[in-house]
C-alpha cells in the first residue's frame, strides 16, 4: 500500500536541508529504483519553483511500504529529522485513484 509522508520544516531550515540533502535524496533514489516511489518533493516557502533563499516549508513523499509501521520507521530514519530540518512528520495511508 502507498503511504503519504507529510513533513513540516522548522523556520529557516534551508541550511540544515542542504547539509544532508545528498543523504536524503539517496534514500529516495533507492525507493525509486525499487519501484516503490510514487512522488516526492519539497513545498517551496513562496509561490515559486525556485524559492532561492526563502527555502521550503516542508516535504511530501508518497511511497509503497508493507505497513504503516514500516512507513513510519522509514520516515523516522530520514536524515532531515536527524539534522533538525523537520519539526513535524505525519505518516498516513494513501489510496492512489489517479
Amino acid at each position: 500500500m502507498y503511504y503519504a509522508i507529510i513533513s513540516q520544516d522548522v523556520e529557516n531550515s534551508l541550511e540544515k536541508r542542504m547539509s544532508v540533502r545528498a543523504d536524503h535524496i539517496a534514500r529516495l533514489e533507492a525507493l525509486r529504483d525499487e519501484g516503490r516511489l510514487l512522488t516526492a518533493g519539497p513545498h517551496p516557502r513562496i509561490d515559486s519553483e525556485d524559492p532561492g533563499t526563502n527555502g521550503f516549508s516542508g516535504s511530501l513523499i508518497v511511497a509503497e511500504f508493507d505497513s504503516l509501521e514500516a512507513a513510519q520507521t522509514w520516515a523516522d530514519a530520514d536524515p532531515y529529522i536527524a539534522a533538525g530540518v523537520y519539526e513535524k512528520v505525519v505518516v498516513k495511508p494513501y489510496k492512489k485513484v489517479f
